[in-house]
């Protein structure tokens, strides 16, 4: 009887002739290739050798520790704050993404002026994005090194601004908060382009002001400087404890100073930062700006020494053509470098000088 017959499983047919001939030619294809596969990798790994040995120590150890020193990105304080909702530090506030590039999205708090506070509440991105054509004013917050938008101080500042009817915009750079990305000065500077373009395109004919603090008047200048290239002056420009450019700044680092006196010290952190290509030239940049412009340093800044901002104003005030579109804003002792906004005459004077700007 036939096995089929007695419903037994039927043996499985042999596979066809030319398959087992394929399978074959593909196994001898990929056995002849390994010599050339390993060879290709063996040259790979002689390349990186000779790339690693052709550099002293202090090439390899440098370049990436005066990078992380200057962006101080990786720390991340305050930790237990969820960006994604702003509300539960800082009200009528929302926060979004936007694409700086590819493969980085930039986080941003979006804070409107207290006086719409009411108008604000269960209101969605798209009611705040329409409240920038409202006719206050706008300033797109660049901060400096270390932790995200939501540290205490950047927090502060933000309430003042919007207490004294301004929108403001707090954005992260890459790699600094949930911001994608690696931070390098020219990834900043396209990111700082990005959020003030962004923001002009829906902002009417209601001014917008790029400030700057610490580090961020270095990512301010960057910008500026490329759109007033681009025949796009920005508004307005304030810069909160700048310096001259990052050679100083890094020179001045309370961090560093300890090891000035070491051999040759100096010389390694300036082959380090010509490394990382990280210049921020300040100084450099001011001279080819036309925007109005507000310098604000503390006395007492230890971090930024008044004589930078001191300098830098000298600089940008013989390089403008129209010397009343530069003022320099001394303030007392008793605000160091990141409190400057606990000082009750700052929104007034930034609030004069801007309005007097954009009559």
């Amino acid at each position: 009887m036939d096995a089929q017959e007695c419903g037994a499983a039927a043996a499985p047919e042999p596979p066809a002739r030319g398959c087992v001939a394929a399978w074959g030619d593909m196994v001898q294809r990929n056995l002849r290739s390994l010599p050339h596969s390993c060879s290709t990798l063996g040259r790979k790994i002689a390349a990186l050798y000779d790339s690693f040995t052709s550099k002293s120590l202090k090439e390899h150890i440098f370049p990436p520790l005066m990078e992380m020193l200057i962006y101080f990105n990786f720390f991340k304080a305050p930790c237990l704050v969820d960006l994604k909702k702003p509300e539960s530090k800082i009200p009528h506030t929302v926060n979004f993404y936007i694409r700086a590039e590819p493969g980085v999205m930039l986080g941003v708090w979006h804070v409107v002026p207290s006086c719409r506070g009411e108008d604000a509440k269960g209101k969605d991105r798209c009611w705040y994005e329409a409240a920038l054509r409202d006719g206050n004013p706008i300033i797109v917050y660049l901060h400096g090194s270390a932790q995200h938008r939501a540290a205490s101080h950047r927090l502060r500042l933000a309430k003042v601004l919007s207490d004294g009817g301004f929108h403001v915009l707090c954005v992260d750079y890459r790699g600094f908060g949930d911001s994608t990305g690696k931070p390098t000065e020219e990834g900043l500077t396209v990111d700082a382009i990005c959020i003030y373009e962004w923001t002009k395109a829906r902002s009417g004919t209601t001014p917008v002001c790029l400030w700057g603090h610490s580090l961020g008047t270095g990512v301010a200048t960057n910008a500026a400087r490329v759109l007033e290239e681009k025949g796009c002056p920005v508004d307005a420009i304030v810069l909160e404890a700048p310096f001259t450019n990052m050679w100083t700044a890094s020179i001045n680092y309370p961090l560093l100073k300890i090891y000035q006196k070491l051999p040759g010290f100096l010389r390694i952190l300036m082959d380090a930062l010509r490394k990382d290509k990280i210049v921020f030239p300040n100084d450099e940049n001011v001279k080819f700006l036309s925007s109005p412009l507000l310098i604000l340093h503390g006395e007492d800044d230890g971090t930024v020494p008044l004589e930078c901002g001191k300098q830098l104003y000298e600089i940008a005030y013989n390089a403008y053509r129209n010397k009343e579109r530069v003022k320099m804003v001394i303030f007392p002792p008793g605000f160091k470098h990141n409190l400057l906004c606990k000082n009750p005459t700052l929104l007034i004077t930034v609030r004069d000088f801007l309005s007097k700007q954009w009559a």
